[in-house]
């Protein structure tokens, strides 16, 4: 590796305004150098967006056509705000206002606050979901910490779509919008949550939004001052303005038309939020004369990742799908994407697992390495998985599962249910450990079918059903487990995950992955119910899913990875179906409704199915001849309580030998092999890689580490001890 130079670091400022237009390609260079009238560009995933309007604004100031204080450029968050006056400044534009909304309309109510109003400015609300906690008793209505979170979104959506509180249920009804309580209730609250600000003396951030579109419709000469001040307006990720947005820039901007926007309908993934595409699709409506410029070469992508990309938008319906791009790669081939089916859960994680590690090994980078999946309640199996391969990884977006609140609380009843044992009532109906589990954590807020909408009771729902169905899988696994077994392997687990990284693997969320990109994306759980999500209804809901499967999709660089896994568990019913956006993309799939033959992809490999539908048929017990369903017999291929030949000295050889392991490891006995699968192999007691391998529990990657130290222990061979590595 060579060392930055310094012209790397600190890049040389064009010495002329024409200078600035230096390696902008045809379309990127139309944009700078239009300057006057209303433009609008509409910019592709990876087709250099915020090169185009920083290059178009710096143009600008150096030919002297732009004043630089007289430029408002504005985007959605912090980190874009400051990474565009970063580029401005190396092209010899600063002084030029880059800023959030709501940064830019907080500083202009700060200075004319006085003016308009008199006084100081109101406290903005730090901590808004106490003060919903308070309307909420305030109303007779106990709120918990994830309907906090949610009701608190709600009064965030109705404010930006500029809605009152006593016309929040109507809103609701015609959005189609599942709210989390009733929206009369959350109507009441919303209403008790005002009030409570105003007896305060404080406002909360939509407000900030709220007041600036206040004081200018009503205050003109102050408008004006803004007006004088601000001629010039460039907005980006434009199909993310809420309505309250739309109508603060119309006042910034007056009976003028020097406006910029920037965006991709494609990408609209935030409407929850209250985002809409709308001002974006239909500002050629509302200036008719505007000047419109479409990027369309991706700088990302390989041709194969972007050939995915357009197959998918290919087959969207909508109004968004009517002005979608169609992206043309500018680098050169790269492998094509991988599509591969797994039997269950578990697998897909330790397969995804393993191709990381190659990767790794390959020379990518483990930050050049991203698992992205739908909602953060999936990213435990792959913490798991990494964990196991010894891989490193970060969480982006989220806390680590073990370190969410709603499983820390239920790992607290757990363990004093645990404690208390027979004396605890709430287990007096309980005949199993997964009933058990069921009956602490629903407690806790688990229920037998998860509540309706997404949000915070969601994300809930879906973390303390991972525990659940951690706890069926863990009774199968392990007979006669009791609820004390498992708090142990819960906290084997998660001290197993708590290891702290600097460079890892990212894992995140789709909408978390939302502006950023890796060498080698991995985009899991791609079934039915979970992409499109189940509580996706309407068509609308269903192509957002789309969108968001395509951003996913075009954070790839390089590498692309699809999957999806037939069950939740080893030996589940292989019922799940692959997600309906990957048909006719994936080989072997026939497209659904396609819009034109030339939307579907035909590349692609498809690994792993081949051999797992070998396994799907009936697995008989090879004492009996009884068909298996329960995971744990299907590893030892016979009934539980069928008669065992299973050589005990061997089994307890082998359970020394894997503490051993597991400790040189740092990690649960169960990551090196679990107690049915060492069963299976002392009844077995295989004498070749081949016997080995065919055993349930065992695979690839564990024949490959432990398979020499197995067949030793089975041959009645000694092994190295403890103080040893690992084979």
């Amino acid at each position: 590796m060579t060392s930055a130079t310094h012209s790397s670091l600190f890049p040389q400022v064009p010495d002329s305004a024409d200078a600035v237009l230096d390696g902008l390609d045809p379309e990127q260079r139309e944009v700078a150098t239009a300057l006057h009238g209303p433009v609008c560009v509409l910019a592709g995933a990876g087709t250099g967006k915020t090169r185009a309007i920083t290059h178009r604004i710096a143009y600008g100031v150096r030919a002297g056509i732009l004043q630089p204080s007289s430029v408002l450029a504005v985007t959605f968050t912090n980190r874009a705000a400051g990474e565009m006056r970063g580029r401005l400044r190396q092209l010899g534009a600063g002084g030029v206002q880059a800023r959030t909304f709501h940064s830019a309309a907080l500083r202009q109510l700060q200075y004319f606050w006085p003016k308009a109003v008199g006084g100081e400015l109101p406290r903005l609300v730090e901590r808004k979901v106490q003060l919903v906690a308070e309307a909420g008793a305030r109303c007779r209505v106990r709120l918990d910490r994830g309907e906090l979170r949610d009701v608190t979104g709600e009064i965030e959506w109705a404010k930006v779509t500029q809605t009152v509180p006593a016309d929040y249920p109507a809103a609701v009804a015609k959005s189609q919008r599942d709210a989390p309580r009733d929206p009369a209730e959350i109507s009441q609250i919303y209403g008790a949550y005002e009030e409570l600000k105003r007896d305060r003396g404080m406002i909360d951030f939509e407000d900030v939004l709220l007041l600036t579109v206040g004081v200018l419709q009503d205050r003109h000469d102050i408008a004006e001052q803004i007006r004088g001040q601000y001629q010039h307006f460039v907005v980006d990720e434009y199909q993310d303005v809420s309505p309250l947005q739309q109508r603060l820039l119309e006042l910034w901007l007056g009976e003028r038309d020097s406006l910029c926007v920037v965006g991709d309908a494609s990408q609209t993934i935030y409407s929850f939020t209250g985002a809409t595409p709308d001002h974006l699709l239909n500002f050629r409506t509302r200036h008719p004369n505007a000047t419109v410029v479409k990027l369309v070469r991706d700088y990302r992508s390989t041709p194969q990742v972007v050939h995915l990309a357009n197959g998918l938008l290919g087959q969207a319906r909508g109004r968004a799908a009517d002005h979608r791009l169609e992206l043309v790669s500018q680098r050169e081939a790269g492998p094509e994407p991988v599509y591969t089916e797994y039997g269950d859960e578990p697998a897909e994680a330790e397969g995804v697992a393993r191709r990381v590690r190659d990767l790794i090994a390959s020379g990518v980078s483990a930050g050049e390495i991203a698992v992205l999946y739908r909602i953060n309640a999936q990213s435990e199996i792959y913490e798991q998985a990494l964990a196991d391969a010894g891989v490193p990884y970060q969480l982006r977006g989220a806390e680590r599962f073990f370190e969410r609140p709603e499983v820390r609380e239920a790992g607290v009843a757990l363990r004093g249910a645990a404690r208390a044992g027979g004396n605890d009532s709430l287990l007096d109906d309980a005949v199993d450990l997964p009933s058990q589990v069921r009956a602490v954590l629903g407690t806790k807020g688990w229920t037998a079918t998860p509540p309706a909408g997404s949000g915070a009771v969601r994300d809930r729902w879906e973390s303390l059903a991972a525990l659940v169905r951690l706890a069926e899988d863990f009774a199968r696994a392990k007979a006669g487990a009791t609820l004390s077994d498992l708090v142990a392997e819960l906290d084997e687990r998660a001290a197993a995950q708590h290891a702290p990284t600097v460079e890892g693997v990212t894992l995140a969320s789709l909408h978390a992955a939302k502006g950023l990109e890796w060498d080698a994306v991995f985009l899991v759980g791609l079934t039915e119910g979970m992409m499109p999500i189940t509580y996706a209804k309407t068509d609308e809901q269903v192509e957002e899913e789309r969108r968001l499967l395509y951003v996913g999709v075009t954070r790839a660089r390089v590498h692309l990875a699809l999957s999806w896994s037939l069950s939740r568990s080893p030996g589940g019913r292989p019922s799940r179906r692959p997600s309906r956006f990957l048909s006719g993309l994936r080989p072997g799939s026939a497209a659904l409704g396609a819009r034109s033959s030339s939307a579907a992809s035909t590349g692609g490999v498809e690994r792993g199915a081949a051999r797992r539908r070998t396994r799907r048929g009936p697995v008989l017990c090879r004492v009996c001849g009884k068909t298996l369903t329960e995971a744990g017999e299907m590893k030892l291929m016979r009934c539980e309580d069928c008669p065992s030949d299973m050589d005990e000295g061997l089994y307890e050889r082998l359970r020394d030998w894997r503490a051993g392991q597991a400790s040189l490891l740092g990690q649960p006995p169960y990551c090196v092999f679990t107690d049915k699968t060492l069963m299976a192999i002392a009844e077995a007691v295989p004498s070749s890689g081949g016997e080995l391998a065919v055993i349930s529990g065992v695979g690839a990657r564990k024949l490959d580490r432990f398979g020499t130290d197995v067949l030793a222990i089975c041959a009645g061979q000694e092994v190295g001890g403890s103080d040893e590595e690992p084979s």
